[in-house]
């Protein structure tokens, strides 16, 4: 694929734009603007990082975007389109990408954005010093030796990525990997500042140090409370960046947010209260949407050899997941359109055929019948379990209403424990756990990115659940002409081996104030760019 034509309509509306700004008009629609170019929206945790070799969870994420620029990036559809990088070109079977880079791309002190950046920033990734939560995406791109570089057998400097020069990167892969190109619009692989980062060490992307390439900078952080963003003068298409300031304001509380949208001080919310959707979109229907977003929301389990012993037995893992009545979860909690799901990949993931799970057809009275006798087949009684979650009103409410499942059905006692954010992300890893809600977001829009979570060594893969076939799979899909085939029997081993319990599949419910335009209500990654919106005027 060769981006050149994308990017000549690009350039010509850039053109247009500078000048029809200038008036106060969009330079696409002709809409008029308003005077006041803010963006506020709700922000449910505070972020652990914004350092894209850090970042790990979607709300960093959604700054990092902001703030730095990768190679390529999204459209409102989610199509690939120019970031730093104007074309590629693929080679050798797919497993040779040379990209070429914008000269006009800069730092916001003024540096050019390099090859060499991009270069610096992956070996960053990759190099176990780091300590990168994300590594495993890197060995996951294929990039030649990521793998051996992450295992600490080779230096980063061998990682397959070179400068040809200052506007030209090449990229080896140990295999053809033809959606290679998408995965460069994840945080991971976004370029730093290697001067910046060197000086200022862990404080490197502080407010009052960090040096970004994206349409925006950072300016101010006030932990637990808000963040700042504000427009780059520097970044390469600054004429046309309408929003002049976003500001994430934290909020955990669903009805709180919802006050304060109703009260003007928040242009959006994704966290609704559970269950109100339909009256807020009979109330507000030009303002409250629901659209496919591609996360799967799941209990995981916990394998560790210390865990608790009633969970290493399948029958058990399969009762719990069984009980779970996911109707009653959407269609009574949720209210937003979100679909059961019975097993892990997104049903909306581009190419994926949907594979049929044997519980997925049966009744809910016919999965509990089946979770009783499993519990009885496996002498379990008096189960007492811990299920963690991070805080949000829709996950007690989802946690409360399992937990009651599970005691009505199986007399299964548990206790609930909920964490912020950060705090909740440790206790996970550190496996400090019996059940945890998990919910994973896609990183591109291809089936592996959920099913490589549950493969032996990928660092996200909290519950340390281990399958060789399911890791052969994963492995032998990438080179497969026909994946689908390999994903299919990959999804069979997950719920046979119940190694984890899918609940539903998530749609992106949320209030959006009418006068802000360009949200990318088709990008189904849910990957929107600040650069991209605008208010109209009343």
């Amino acid at each position: 694929m060769n981006l050149k034509a994308i990017l000549s309509l690009t350039t010509a509306t850039l053109v247009f734009g500078t000048a029809a700004l200038a008036e106060g008009t969009h330079p696409v629609t002709g809409e008029a603007l308003s005077d006041n170019q803010t963006f506020n929206y709700l922000q449910l945790d505070q972020f652990p990082s914004v350092d894209p070799q850090l970042v790990e969870e979607t709300i960093g994420s959604a700054i990092a975007r902001d703030l730095f620029e990768g190679l390529l990036i999204q459209d409102a559809d989610g199509n690939l389109i120019p970031g730093v990088a104007t074309s590629y070109e693929a080679s050798n079977s797919n497993k040779t990408y040379t990209f070429t880079l914008r000269p006009e791309a800069k730092w916001s002190n003024g540096d050019p954005v390099t090859a060499h950046d991009f270069v610096y920033a992956w070996q960053r990734a990759v190099n176990p010093e780091t300590a990168s939560p994300y590594g495993w995406y890197m060995e996951l791109t294929s990039i030649v030796n990521a793998a051996e570089i992450l295992a600490g057998d080779m230096d980063p400097s061998e990682l397959g990525v070179k400068a040809l020069d200052d506007h030209t990167l090449e990229v080896q892969l140990t295999k053809p990997l033809p959606y290679f190109p998408a995965m460069t619009t994840y945080a991971t692989m976004m370029p730093v500042h290697q001067a910046t980062v060197e000086e200022f060490g862990s404080k490197w992307t502080d407010p009052e140090n960090i040096v970004s390439n994206g349409a925006y900078v950072l300016t101010d952080v006030v932990l637990n409370e808000y963040n700042t963003r504000e427009k780059n003068p520097m970044y390469w298409d600054a004429d046309n960046v309408i929003i002049e300031k976003t500001t994430g304001h934290i909020i955990n509380d669903a009805n709180a947010g919802l006050t304060r949208y109703k009260a003007g001080e928040i242009d959006l919310t994704d966290e609704l209260p559970p269950g109100q959707y339909p009256n807020l979109l009979a109330e507000m229907p030009d303002e409250a949407h629901s659209v496919p977003r591609l996360c799967s929301y799941y209990y995981t389990f916990n394998f560790r050899p210390d865990s608790k012993p009633e969970l290493q037995d399948v029958r058990v893992r399969k009762a719990l997941s069984y009980a779970i009545d996911r109707n009653v979860i959407v269609d009574q909690i949720l209210k937003g359109g979100q679909w059961p799901a019975y097993n892990f990949a997104h049903r909306a993931t581009a190419g994926f055929e949907m594979p049929e799970i044997d519980y997925a057809g049966w009744t809910q009275a016919e999965r509990d019948a089946k979770a009783k006798e499993l519990m009885e087949e496996a002498g379990v009684e008096d189960l007492e379990v811990k299920l963690i979650y991070n805080t949000s009103e829709s996950h007690k409410a989802i946690a409360t209403i399992v937990s009651q499942m599970w005691k009505q059905k199986l007399g299964v006692e548990t206790t609930l424990e909920n964490y912020e954010w950060k705090t909740y992300l440790g206790i996970r890893k550190d496996g400090k756990f019996d059940v945890a809600r998990g919910a994973w977001c896609a990183d591109y829009n291809e089936a592996s990115t959920f099913l490589d979570l549950l493969t032996s060594n990928n660092g996200n893969n909290d519950g340390k659940w281990s399958n060789a076939e399911y890791d052969d799979l994963i492995e032998a899909s990438t080179t497969s002409d026909n994946p689908n085939e390999m994903y299919t029997k990959a999804e069979k081993i997950l719920a046979d081996d119940m190694a984890l319990a899918p609940i539903y599949h998530y749609t992106n419910a949320f209030l959006l104030k009418p006068d802000v335009k360009g949200w990318p209500y088709n990008n189904a990654e849910r990957n929107w760019y600040s650069k991209d919106l605008y208010r109209v005027a009343e």
